[in-house]
This record gives structure tokens, C-alpha cells and sequence, in this order.
């Protein structure tokens, strides 16, 4: 549930340009602090600006103060009860405060339901909200009120408003549920009618999840010959290097990313130099598996899990 009830932290950051000076762009460069400082002093002569406390409760969540940024999403729904963004970003913001202490998770469970039930209610289109309830209805026990079924009608909603986003749920819901071949049904509908690269990783991690590196690969080329990422050259190679298996094609993947890096792949040169040193030491190549780890290291001297596999490589 973190990460669907996280979305709520994404608001329109423009108030007016008048009333709070550059809190979008202090929202763009993640200066949330400042961000909070400029709108309480909006807020001293404007304290019943809704736009400006909603914005005062996003950057309190930003930044994990989740009492806070209850305080303020509470003051929305409070002031304008219809609105169903404000009766999500409330009841996310609770979930996250749960999340953070589960012993008193208990408490919070019937309000953060009852919060993203009501924003469900008010906007039938609301996509965030049902994919939170999917979440929630199956994370939390039965005698809370957990249910697979209630999880799989607000999965029907989604696909009834996105046919991605229903598949995607059905998918988690039966992956979550421990049933891999319905999971991967849907997740594969998901790749039919959408095809983006979310769809592709919720069934490359299903596939490693099930101890399936083969089928993970394959489906990460084919993810690659819709999107042409470097970035996906790397994960062959990881999923090549951490199960064993078609070393060569990860080998060959790993190079590829390293000639064509860039920092928007995401994952440090440091890693794929990590990969390929794993790689070399299953073909017993001693020498080249210590050629990358010490690169590795040079980037990335405090990686732990670098430290171990040169142990590893010294020992053969």
C-alpha cells in the first residue's frame, strides 16, 4: 500500500503566482522545508486558503511529518467534505502514519478505509483512491475487515475506468494471494493492452519472485524491443547474474549498458561493473571478475555487498 498511497504527495503546485512566491519550484528541486516556511507565512494572513493547506500538508508529507500532514489534510475535509482528493490525501496520510508504527496501526485502519472509501464514492473516476482500497482489502487482516473479494471489485472498477490499471490489479491481487499463473495472466493482459514499462516489470518481478530468471529475461527483451531503454540491458544482466543462468547474453547486456550509459539509466556504472564481476566468477575468470569489483569499489568504496564478493573472488 506505501507505494499507491505515496502518489497522494503529487499536487498541482501553483497557487497563484501572487499569493506564494516559487513554491512550485521549490517543489521541483524537493526543498520542502523552504516550501513550508514560505506557505505558514502565507498562511499568517490567508489562514483559510484551502489550496494553500493542502499544499502545507504535501510538504509535510514529503518530508515523513505525518502528524502534521494529517493535521492539515483533516482541515481540508473538514472545510469541504465533497471533495474526494481531500478525503484520499487524509486517509493516506493516515496509512502512512500506520505504516511507521504498526502497533498502533490498529487504530488507524477503519479511518484510513473509511477515508478512501469516501473518496471513491464522491469521484466515481477516481483511479488513486480504488487502487489503494485494492491494496488495503488485501494487506489487512480479515477481522479488520480485510477481504480478497472487496479487492477484486475495486480491481473491476479500475479495469471499468482503465483496463491497464484493472489487469495491474488483478494481477497484484492474485500475486498477492500466491496464485503465479493468474497473476501472470493478467499481467500479461496488462502488456497487451498498455504495454508500458510498469506492466513489464509487475511480470519480471513475479518471475523472479517465483524463481523463473529465464522467463524474467525474456520478457524484459521483449520489453526492450517496444522501448529501447539502456536501462533494461541492465536488469538481463542482473537477473543473468544474480540466478546463473544465459551468462553470455548478460555478459553481452552488461557491456552494452556501460558503452551507452548515461545517468537518466538510473543504476550506477558501479553495479553493472558488480554484475559482471558475479558473472566472471561463475566462469571461474578470476582475473576479470577482479578487474570489475575493484571498479566497482573505486565508484562505490562503502557498498557492502561489493566488499563480500571480492572475498568471494580472492578465494578461488
Amino acid at each position: 500500500m506505501k507505494k499507491i498511497i505515496y502518489l497522494f504527495l503529487f499536487p498541482v503546485l501553483v497557487i497563484g503566482q501572487t499569493s506564494i512566491d516559487n513554491v512550485d519550484i521549490l517543489f521541483q528541486n524537493k526543498q520542502y522545508a523552504q516550501a513550508e516556511k514560505n506557505i505558514i507565512q502565507f498562511l499568517e494572513s490567508h489562514p483559510s486558503d484551502l489550496k494553500a493547506i493542502e499544499l502545507l500538508g504535501d510538504t509535510f508529507g514529503h518530508q515523513k511529518k505525518w502528524d502534521e500532514a494529517i493535521t492539515e489534510y483533516k482541515k481540508l475535509v473538514e472545510a469541504n467534505s465533497s471533495n474526494a482528493n481531500y478525503h484520499y490525501k487524509y486517509g493516506g496520510a493516515l496509512g502512512m502514519k500506520a505504516l511507521e508504527n504498526k502497533f498502533k496501526a490498529i487504530g488507524f485502519i477503519g479511518d484510513v478505509k473509511a477515508s478512501f472509501i469516501k473518496a471513491a464514492e464522491l469521484d466515481p473516476k477516481h483511479i488513486d483512491a480504488r487502487w489503494a482500497l485494492v491494496e488495503l482489502f488485501m494487506q489487512i487482516p480479515g477481522v479488520f475487515g480485510g477481504s480478497k473479494n472487496k479487492s477484486l471489485q475495486y480491481a473491476q472498477e479500475l479495469e471499468n475506468l482503465s483496463k491497464v490499471d484493472g489487469y495491474l490489479a488483478k494481477g497484484y491481487i492474485y500475486e498477492y494471494d500466491n496464485e503465479p499463473e493468474l497473476a501472470e495472466k493478467f499481467y500479461k493482459l496488462a502488456i497487451h493492452e498498455g504495454g508500458s514499462l510498469t506492466c513489464f516489470d509487475k511480470l519480471t518481478n513475479l518471475y523472479e519472485s517465483k524463481k523463473e530468471p529465464k522467463k524474467a529475461i525474456q520478457n524484459i527483451e521483449e520489453a526492450q524491443k517496444k522501448h529501447q531503454r539502456n536501462a533494461l540491458h541492465y536488469q538481463i544482466g542482473k537477473v543473468a547474474a544474480e540466478y546463473n543462468v544465459e551468462l553470455q547474453k548478460g555478459e553481452q547486456c552488461l557491456q552494452v549498458y556501460l558503452k551507452n550509459y548515461s545517468p537518466e539509466d538510473g543504476v550506477p556504472k558501479a553495479w553493472a561493473h558488480y554484475r559482471l564481476a558475479q558473472i566472471n566468477t561463475y566462469k571461474n575468470n578470476k582475473t576479470e571478475a577482479l578487474k570489475h569489483i575493484n571498479i566497482a569499489l573505486e565508484e562505490l568504496p562503502k557498498i557492502k555487498t561489493f566488499k563480500e564478493q571480492k572475498k568471494k573472488i580472492l578465494s578461488m
